[in-house]
């Protein structure tokens, strides 16, 4: 599948603290993001091509707000969901919704990352 076909083209995930953030995902996903300034806005980029995420990055910047209350973006939590909300807590998240079964298209979770953004997890147990 290329990216022309997918929903999802980017997103990017509000920070106040780049650094700490960007530690906090390394951690609940297990890889390494990239950084980068583009225009007065400092990026950590997410591994894309592996399957796992589609493009997208942590972003501090004058138009960047970290906070509950915005549209919800769903990571992909696979091989095991249940191992990225297991390193939820430990990294300084909170679990909003813990894995949950949504039938045949795999399992959910919410957390509130360590910015206070409510991010989702979609993937197998």
């Amino acid at each position: 599948m290329d990216a022309n076909s997918h929903n999802l083209n980017w997103f990017e995930i509000p920070v106040s603290d780049l650094d700490r953030a960007k530690t906090f995902y390394e951690t609940i996903f297990d890889v390494t993001l990239g950084t980068f300034d583009l225009q007065g806005t400092q990026m950590a980029t997410f591994p894309s091509g592996e399957g796992k995420f589609v493009n997208g990055a942590l972003a501090k910047g004058p138009f960047h707000k970290p906070g509950d209350g915005g549209a919800v973006v769903y990571l992909n939590a696979n091989p095991s969901i249940d191992a990225v909300v297991g390193r939820i807590a430990e990294a300084g998240g909170r679990v909003l919704l813990p894995t949950t079964s949504i039938g045949p298209i795999g399992f959910m979770a919410l957390f509130a990352d360590i910015e206070g953004n409510v991010v989702g997890l979609h993937g197998n147990a």
